[in-house]
């Protein structure tokens, strides 16, 4: 096992003390500078920025910024906004639509609040209900890795069953590792794992654009693991897959209905339609945070539009000609028919998605 601890050389999340430290992954490969959170109004201004990213990443981050409202409403300083927790929520919960990760843990957050309002008569201590926020956060996050693991180690033995190569061709997209999870990671912890067992031969980063969180954050996860990798543009897929050079494909899930509908990061969609052509595996691995069964199938899920300047712009230069617009939705939503299987901390997920989504969670 330690060969796996030794990965996360880097948490992009960190409590110190009385605030929180992101790593601020807009800057990353090429600079590590850390942000200090002390506010609602900075967590949730870092989530929507982009500072700190992933599903589950910005899960955590969320419930410290609960902590640091119940921090601030318990001061002699002036309250903020957000006077209640029911405003700070949804304050939060505002700064990226997609990712159901984000209103899990806030409303889990909510939850404890209201159970230690049922517990007396007496006013509510906002100093107790901090301290229980913190090691609310604090704890999800060491959950997270066993979780983690049992969702790599799955995703290892279905791979046994299903490819007949011990050293694996594996394709991702996006970055799906501990920058995101804050542990091992989901998507990209399988291949880390698969690494530890000396199962890789190669992985495909594609580079995820416009964000390039595959060249980026995935490439340089990697290359910290001395995994071989290579990166690819996100139009190479069917080169690849049409070479027989992709044994298997993973990803992460921002949103996960009840058919098995998924909203990934934009592109995933179309990896997943090649795949099926190809008759490549393709997997989608995400905690049970991730799922939403309010929503029967992926046409309800609000799509995040982020600024068109991430399209038209590389970094400060404007790359498009002047009176060119650009359309820039950050996720889009892959089909349940597209997936082989669906990795969470309770197993593997076959069709028929509706049936057996609903069951594994009813058991959890």
């Amino acid at each position: 096992m330690s060969e796996i601890n030794l990965i996360n050389n880097i948490s992009p999340i960190k409590w110190n003390e009385d605030h929180l430290l992101l790593l601020d992954q807009r800057l990353l490969p090429s600079k590590e500078v850390w942000v200090e959170i002390r506010s609602i109004e900075e967590c949730h201004k870092a989530i929507k920025e982009m500072v700190v990213r992933g599903a589950p990443c910005i899960g955590f981050s969320a419930i410290f910024g609960m902590a640091l409202w119940a921090l601030r409403m318990n001061s002699t300083a002036s309250a903020p906004a957000y006077n209640t927790y029911q405003s700070a929520a949804l304050f939060l919960k505002s700064a990226r639509p997609t990712a159901i990760n984000l209103a899990y843990e806030v409303d889990r957050c909510v939850a404890l609040v209201e159970k230690e309002l049922s517990k007396s008569d007496r006013p509510l201590s906002y100093e107790g209900i901090y301290n229980r926020l913190v090691q609310f956060g604090l704890d999800e996050i060491k959950l997270s890795f066993n979780r983690n693991l049992f969702m790599a180690q799955t995703a290892a033995e279905e791979l046994s069953r299903v490819c007949n190569r011990r050293a694996l061709r594996l394709m991702t997209h996006c970055n799906t590792g501990y920058l995101a999870c804050g542990t091992l990671g989901t998507a990209l912890g399988v291949i880390s794992y698969l690494n530890s067992q000396s199962r890789i031969e190669k992985v495909w980063v594609d580079e995820t654009r416009p964000y390039m969180q595959g060249t980026r954050l995935t490439a340089y996860e990697l290359g910290k693991q001395s995994i071989p990798h290579d990166i690819v543009v996100d139009g190479c897929a069917s080169y690849l897959m049409s070479h027989n050079l992709v044994d298997a494909i993973f990803v992460g899930a921002d949103r996960i209905v009840a058919n098995g509908d998924t909203a990934n990061k934009i592109g995933t969609s179309s990896l997943a339609v090649i795949a099926h052509h190809y008759k490549i595996p393709f997997y989608v691995v995400a905690p049970i945070s991730s799922f939403d069964l309010s929503l029967e199938t992926g046409k309800s899920i609000e799509i995040e539009l982020r600024d068109e300047t991430e399209i038209l712009c590389s970094g400060e230069r404007r790359v498009a000609p002047l009176g060119s617009t650009a359309l820039n939705p950050s996720f889009d939503v892959t089909s349940s028919a597209l997936i082989t299987g669906i990795i969470c901390e309770k197993g593997l997920i076959k069709p028929d998605y509706i049936k057996n989504i609903s069951k594994i969670l009813q058991e959890s």
